[in-house]
């Protein structure tokens, strides 16, 4: 193993202790499950099931798979996801089993929402999906758990819930992305051509359209995708199944075995979420969010995640990895390939066997494929009808999508921690070409997205300019995405002006060439140094340092402005008032569950 990887891992299990050793004590005084059912408590469980599946769930030593759903049509993502339930129910009876509909979750898109009032609800959302999870799962029926999710706040939010009842082995099912289209920098153009009034809402639409065209995930590398590359390093989805097509053989295929294999699990008493999911686990996760330039939610997410199992990971442990691992994959928007181009580089069992013999990874894991993470160096195919594995590539079958640790896109993760005078944040730079990534400018102060673009519509930001957009955090209005800025970032520094964003909130996994300073805390609301700062205060941004100095007299005995709206109705937004008021800051996961899982002493 790499001596930095080791270090920071054992540094994660020291923080940990407490926290940790509660959560084991928890997960091993679970329910006994159905056995600990009264007559009525089953009948009720099993009154709408089929004659067969009755005779097996009264039987308490039989294996009943809840299913817990993000389902929608209106997500391409998960619009294959309709016929799951009845695929599996149908698999499962044929080896013995039962499998239920434990519950349903809510499930966003963030490709909808972004720009609009439901934005705000987004991060919400995940808190909101991992309570919808515990519902289901609270019924103590299941000795086995399937997760059908895939999109940005959903599988944080059902792997969150799903931790409540670690006690259980727990298999996440994915569906696949769409073919490619588009090109997803050809999409980017036409949105900033948008920007600048030079292309018309027909043609914008049209770009889109031929971008996100059919079922399946999004094809750019954003946080679904990041999603589905982290749930393999994690050990919680099946080795190579995270981008098969959907609705094809070998991806039917891989979902009847990812059933298996939670039946597998349950009969041997084994592969338990809360035994799968350990400090090795996560930090692999992290590893492989930087070797892949992975979203920056991640950055939230996995320390929500890793709270939920006990364990207390920081951004600092983060941008330490980030300094020993290197960028082996350029998807974009860090590069120009899909995600349907990068698997056929050599995709995820190729990178995996990458960074195992680098040691950058921990092999001697426990997975829901079994012990040991080298299984994940192999790729599912179909030998005769039947579901098979091999090896995978012992190369990069393209080197301007996947590149060896010999000869890196980058030496480092690209992602470095924030700590100075505005408070901490992230900064990515796996996106941002070299040039871009150091900028000192005059700041221009918003309050609102709206109010950005239309200075931006007014020509009033036609020069060198680092835009400041605060009262975005967790605390402030739920911390939406900002990804409506970045077409207008983006034209302003392609015109030839030094521009950069900072903010106290997030950017969408897709955003990329412009440097930003995000997850700025103490957000603005909570009297984070943003909220004092003024138009024409000289910032300095130097995304490869992972500095951010302000140059402006005085500035920090000024009051903190005022939040301009700190009731936020319509749309939704008043029923989620009590989560803001409860949310942690970003640093600590953007989450309402922090204050109850947090151990006191950390």
């Amino acid at each position: 193993m790499h001596p930095e990887v080791m270090a920071v891992t054992e540094r994660l299990r020291a923080r940990s202790r407490v926290s940790r050793a509660a959560y084991l004590a928890q997960m091993a005084q679970a329910p006994a499950g159905r056995s600990g059912l009264s007559c009525g408590n089953l009948a009720h469980g099993m009154a709408a099931c089929p004659a067969q599946d009755k005779d097996r769930i009264r039987l308490i030593d039989q294996v009943n798979v809840g299913m817990v759903s993000a389902y929608n049509d209106m997500l391409s993502a998960h619009q294959p996801y309709e016929r799951y339930p009845q695929l599996l129910r149908e698999y499962l009876r044929s080896i013995g089993a039962t499998g239920q509909v434990a519950g349903g979750v809510p499930a966003m898109c963030d490709g909808v929402t972004q720009g609009e009032p439901g934005m705000e609800l987004s991060l919400a959302s995940r808190d909101v999906i991992a309570m919808g999870t515990a519902v289901a799962l609270s019924h103590n029926m299941f000795n086995g758990v399937l997760c059908f999710g895939i999109c940005d706040k959903i599988v944080p939010g059902l792997l969150l819930g799903a931790l409540r009842f670690g006690h259980l082995p727990v298999v996440f099912v994915p569906s696949g992305p769409m073919p490619s289209g588009l090109a997803n920098s050809e999409k980017v153009r036409v949105r900033q051509l948008y920007a600048e009034g030079k292309v018309d809402r027909e043609q914008l639409l049209a770009a889109e359209s031929a971008s996100y065209h059919s079922p399946g995930t999004c094809t750019f590398y954003g946080t679904a995708n990041t999603n589905q590359m982290l749930l393999e390093a994690m050990g919680l989805q099946l080795p190579g199944a995270s981008f098969v097509a959907p609705d094809t053989p070998l991806r039917d295929a891989l979902s009847k075995a990812a059933a298996k294999a939670a039946v597998s699990l349950a009969r041997a008493g084994q592969g338990s979420l809360c035994q799968v999911l350990d400090e090795r686990a996560l930090i692999n996760a992290v590893v492989m969010l930087l070797a892949t330039g992975g979203s920056t939610n991640l950055t939230l997410h996995l320390v929500a995640i890793g709270q939920a199992a006990g364990l207390q990971l920081r951004w600092q442990d983060m941008a330490d990895l980030s300094q020993v691992v290197p960028t082996l994959a350029h998807i974009y928007p860090s590069g120009k390939a899909d995600i349907n181009q990068f698997q056929a580089a050599g995709g995820t069992a190729w990178l995996f066997r990458e960074l195992l013999a680098a040691g950058l990874l921990h092999e001697e894991v426990d997975t829901v494929a079994g012990a040991g993470l080298a299984r994940y160096c192999q790729e599912p195919y179909l030998l005769d009808g039947e579901l098979a594995w091999r090896d995978g590539p012992q190369q990069s079958l393209d080197d301007s999508v996947l590149r060896p640790i010999s000869a890196p896109f980058a030496a480092d993760g690209g992602l470095r921690m924030l700590d100075g005078e505005l408070g901490r944040g992230v900064v990515k730079v796996s996106a941002v070409a070299p040039e871009h990534r150091r900028v000192t400018a005059p700041c221009r102060v918003f309050d609102s997205q709206e109010a950005f673009v239309a200075a931006f519509e007014a020509g009033e930001l036609a020069r060198d300019v680092i835009a400041v957009v605060r009262f975005q955090g967790p605390a402030a209005n739920g911390m939406p995405e900002l990804h409506r800025l970045m077409p207008y970032l983006g034209a302003l520094q392609d015109r030839g002006h030094r521009v950069a964003l900072v903010t106290d909130g997030r950017l969408s996994g897709a955003s990329g060439k412009v440097p930003a300073a995000i997850h700025l805390c103490p957000e603005a609301l909570e009297g984070g140094a943003i909220a004092r700062l003024r138009d024409g205060d000289v910032l300095s941004l130097d995304a490869e340092a992972g500095t951010l100095q302000v140059d402006a007299a005085g500035w920090q005995q000024r009051d903190a402005a005022s939040c301009p709206q700190t009731v936020r109705r319509g749309w939704g937004r008043e029923l989620f008032a009590f989560m803001r008021a409860q949310a942690s800051s970003a640093e600590l996961g953007a989450s309402v569950f922090t204050a109850g899982l947090q151990d006191a002493d950390q």
